[in-house]
């Protein structure tokens, strides 16, 4: 369906009602937890993106906002809310293989997420760590070429969802990917088994069926990016119950 200028692609089928959206906060936003719980959580959260499509729909997006031809500065590049700076690694790994120069800072909020981080990413030179609130970064406006948030949308609130998608069209120059969760019955039940047939991480068991609940949906999403201001976004379905808005910048946004 189309609106406006802003497109959603595939978010037409609906196989059951839509939940209405949880404020529950997740254990992970309310640090009761220890360090060891924390890794294990990330562990589970790490193979759930390789597997279920959280890094791939990082990569299947990011090519269009990349340069056409290879430039002797390497591609900026922001992932708000990283967590445990999975995905930044994927990047980094995707762009050697492509032979592309890229500079990524992952940033996250919370000093036992960066902690972890850290560790995570010692033997990735290219991926720095930050510590920013997704929304309000104190940083100069286009200060990257391409802004990421990654399955972490729905830990904001309507509002402080608007200020994120803001703050990732400020800070960016090419364009931003926005990935998350896709609230829905069907989504909610997957999640429930899945945590607890492959862990028994309570940070995990917990909030995995939650963040579904806590997500958005295609329509609440362009509304969100609406009242941020962005009417020119593509956002797209992808498998998983997944979803992700993209806005490329052209050269007169620049």
């Amino acid at each position: 369906m189309t609106f406006l200028s802003q497109t959603v692609r595939g978010s037409g089928k609906q196989l059951l009602s839509i939940p209405q959206r949880s404020d529950r906060a997740e254990l992970l936003d309310d640090d009761v937890f220890d360090t060891g719980e924390l890794a294990g959580n990330f562990r589970d959260i790490e193979r759930v993106n390789q597997l279920l499509g959280g890094t791939s729909v990082i990569l299947r997006h990011l090519p269009r906002l990349l340069p056409s031809q290879p430039t002797n500065e390497p591609v900026t590049v922001l992932d708000l809310a990283s967590g445990s700076g999975d995905i930044p690694m994927a990047i980094s790994r995707w762009a050697k293989r492509q032979g592309l120069a890229m500079t990524i800072v992952a940033s996250d909020n919370s000093p036992h997420v960066l902690a972890l981080a850290r560790k995570h990413v010692v033997d990735y030179p290219v991926v720095t760590i930050e510590r920013y609130d997704a929304r309000s970064v104190p940083l100069p406006d286009k200060q990257f070429d391409i802004v990421l948030c990654s399955l972490s949308l729905h830990h904001f609130s309507p509002d402080d969802a608007v200020r994120v998608i803001r703050e990732m069209d400020r800070l960016a120059r090419r364009g931003f990917i926005l990935n998350d969760l896709r609230r829905g019955r069907v989504g909610f039940a997957a999640a429930w088994i899945a945590s607890r047939l492959t862990t028994r991480n309570r940070l995990t068991r917990h909030d995995a069926p939650l963040s579904v609940l806590r997500a958005y949906t295609a329509v609440e999403l362009d509304g969100l990016l609406r009242r941020a201001g962005i009417v020119d976004a593509t956002i797209t379905d992808h498998p998983w119950f997944r979803m992700a808005a993209v806005r490329e910048l052209r050269d007169d946004h620049a």
